[in-house]
């Protein structure tokens, strides 16, 4: 028999999380009251978590700030990954002269 998939609106999820981080209560307490996995509730903090510090890095830009902010973080990503293959080229090539 194929379980299913139960879905949690987003209500619920602000809920659930408040009762962790706002009344105090355990993730695994609060998960068995409300008949959830206490894995997933864990997810939802995590996730709201980060949600709130990607907001608030970047409150108070402006829409093109935001885009050009992600333009620059991926350039950054790309320009390290390039660093890297030229540092290990180059000890390739130091140890094959060797």
């Amino acid at each position: 028999m194929v379980a299913k998939r139960r879905y949690y609106d987003d209500e619920f999820k602000q809920a659930a999380i408040r009762l962790v981080t706002v009344n105090g209560h355990g993730v695994s307490e609060t998960a068995r009251n409300l008949g959830i996995n206490a894995n997933m509730l864990g997810r939802w903090k995590r996730e709201e978590e980060t949600k709130q510090d990607d907001t608030s890095t970047d409150a108070g830009l402006s829409s093109q700030e935001k885009e050009e902010l992600s333009q620059l973080r991926s350039e950054v990503k790309r320009l390290r990954m390039e660093r890297e293959i030229l540092k290990k080229a180059a000890q390739f090539f130091a140890n094959e002269s060797n």
